[in-house]
């Protein structure tokens, strides 16, 4: 048995987004499963992983469950020491702990205000003097880390680490909520938005379609800011390929891009891909080769 992950709303849950890229950015296997917020099918999902009360929660391949995912980012790093979680220079290591840990337990106020919502963004949220408070903390934070030890890629430790995972949340809703930052932070931001994996995350999201009220403002809204996805839509078939770019099982849904048709296994497959192609190499590594 290898790792199974449990996670809940990829729209809307910021700690899943987390545990999801500790994964999906460092090529560990894990199988997930995912319920609706607020439904049955999540009470019962933290049945199966209990005694963790929220999510994600960890089933380690031994049996055991573990939660809460600054635990579920030291056990990966230190059972997996090659993939590269933690910056390899002992003092950036250090501060992206520091600025890890700092994620994990503050910024309420930003938290409250902004809750993720990956659907939509604001034009203005009226941030209150507390949130501000939040983003010049953590502009702080970041500063330091991009200053210091950033020089070598867009990351806030130049490669992609464990602090990249607990800050995406964060860089979503700067964006989705139009909150004020300065050149530097904006920059990371945009690196997060752009990053594949976090349009894929955002991709899955839209193909579920799950629509939680308590997440709704009553706020001017404006085209989400990350990269424009490709344009396709719905179809029927024939496709050109006969297999799923994925699964490899026989298609049985459709889309249509730039004129021609491409089939997929089921109709979240094809969602997932319609909400953006260009996140999933797979896809694009077949529309090429055709």
């Amino acid at each position: 048995m290898g790792y199974q992950l449990a996670i809940g709303d990829r729209t809307y849950s910021s700690w899943s987004l987390r545990g999801w890229l500790l994964f999906e950015k460092t090529g560990i296997p894990v199988s997930v499963t995912t319920a609706r917020f607020y439904s049955d099918d999540f009470k019962r999902l933290l049945t199966e992983f209990a005694p963790a009360q929220l999510v994600p929660a960890l089933r380690l391949p031994e049996g055991m469950v573990i939660a809460e995912t600054l635990a579920i980012a030291e056990t990966l790093a230190e059972r997996h020491p090659d993939a590269g979680l933690w910056p390899d220079d002992p003092t950036a290591r250090a501060i992206a702990r520091w600025l890890t840990a700092e994620m994990h337990a503050g910024f309420g106020a930003l938290r409250n205000h902004c809750p993720m919502n990956l659907n939509v963004s604001y034009t203005d949220c009226a941030p209150p003097d507390e949130v501000l408070l939040d983003l010049t903390r953590i502009e702080t934070l970041w500063a330091q880390a991009r200053d210091h030890f950033g020089a070598d890629g867009p990351w806030l430790f130049g490669a992609w680490s464990v602090a990249d995972a607990f800050f995406a949340p964060v860089a979503a809703r700067i964006a989705g909520y139009s909150l004020p930052v300065g050149p530097q932070a904006a920059a990371y931001v945009a690196a997060q938005l752009a990053d594949p994996a976090f349009r894929r995350w955002r991709a899955m999201g839209q193909a579920e379609g799950y629509d939680q009220p308590f997440y709704r403002r009553d706020w001017p809204t404006q085209p989400w800011p990350g990269p424009a996805p490709l344009t396709a839509t719905r179809s029927d078939g024939p496709s050109l390929n006969a297999t799923c770019p994925y699964s490899g099982k026989p298609v049985t849904d459709f889309l249509a891009l730039e004129g021609r048709i491409w089939g997929f296994c089921n109709a979240f497959c094809r969602d997932k891909t319609l909400a953006d192609p260009e996140a999933w190499p797979a896809f694009m590594a077949m529309i090429r080769s055709h």
